[in-house]
């Protein structure tokens, strides 16, 4: 009886192991860990996914923001999490970025966590002070050339969009800023605005009722296009020919995360961002989506370290 106890054991310990493996996902709330603080970019995505997304998988879906570190915190947080499905990581370029500006962090991207789903992209605008007197990209670098190292520029944090946006327009416009980093786009927009610091590259959408009340300047925007929301603003690059600059977010979830459950999160958001109302949402917001396969976002990302790089070490961008 002992013998035949001991065998059965084992045998009911693997079955249910099997019925574990196999029970429904998701079987708990799901949660988004944003890297970043409330109001920015990455923020309002995860926000707008959530409704949605929960009606879709039947359970709640809970927007969790932990910034700081240059995004680290938050994303070791998903980097670590157990690969159930139930955390994602809602990222943007900071971290590509991030794979060259911070060799010490305790993940790697691509060993660590997998894509999901691309979401959309934005580009920036170009905005000053009224106390620093320009009112144009040609004067603001013929402003900075004149007085080297005496403009400062604020940005979101080390790393982040913003950051690179300024520091490789110093670099192709061969003039010196001195970059201040702030914990969030809402910290350094206060900054702007209270003229502690002249100059900022910030989301258009955000900044266009600033602009409009004269609060800043408005110099340029950041795409190969006028923006449609600042239409009246010309593109950085007809005074700095072959600038380019944009924010893009996508969805990641940890390293062996099942699959099925990757293919479902990626058909429920690719659903929700092809409805109409999403799509006139973005655009009000000055994004634009970005449709592509798991396989498409893995490529789109490893290829963005690599341009991310060639930026930094363009610019000698370093951190810390």
């Amino acid at each position: 009886m002992r013998r035949r106890h001991s065998l059965a054991l084992p045998l009911l310990l693997a079955l249910r192991g099997a019925a574990s493996a196999q029970a429904p996902w998701p079987s708990r709330p799901v949660r988004i860990i944003v890297p970043f603080g409330l109001g920015g970019s990455a923020d309002v995505a995860a926000r707008f996914l959530a409704e949605p997304l929960s009606q879709a998988l039947g359970q709640p879906v809970v927007i969790e923001n932990r910034p700081g570190a240059g995004a680290v915190i938050g994303t070791e947080a998903a980097a670590k999490a157990a690969p159930d499905g139930h955390t994602l990581l809602l990222m943007s370029n900071t971290h590509t970025a991030n794979e060259t500006l911070l060799p010490q962090r305790p993940y790697v991207l691509m060993r660590d966590l997998m894509p999901v789903a691309a979401i959309n992209s934005a580009t920036h605008v170009l905005a000053v002070h009224p106390s620093l007197g320009v009112t144009s990209v040609a004067a603001l670098i013929a402003k900075a050339k004149a007085a080297p190292g005496t403009i400062d520029f604020a940005s979101s944090g080390p790393g982040t969009p913003y950051h690179i946006a300024g520091e490789v327009f110093a670099s192709m416009a061969g003039i010196q800023l001195n970059h201040i980093p702030f914990r969030g786009s809402n910290d350094a927009r206060t900054a702007l605005l209270a003229g502690q610091v002249p100059m900022m590259f910030d989301a258009v959408p955000t900044m266009r009722d600033q602009i409009g009340a004269g609060r800043v300047v408005g110099l340029a925007t950041t795409g190969t296009r006028r923006s449609p929301l600042l239409p009246e603003l010309p593109v950085v690059a007809d005074a700095l020919p072959g600038y380019e600059a944009a924010i893009w977010l996508g969805l990641m979830a940890p390293r062996g995360t099942p699959d099925p459950v990757v293919a479902r999160l990626h058909a429920e958001v690719g659903r929700i961002l092809e409805a109409g109302a999403a799509r006139e949402a973005m655009a009000r917001g000055g994004a634009a989506p970005m449709p592509m396969s798991v396989a498409e976002f893995d490529a789109f990302l490893r290829r963005d370290i690599d341009r991310q790089r060639e930026w930094i070490r363009m610019a000698k961008i370093q951190v810390g």
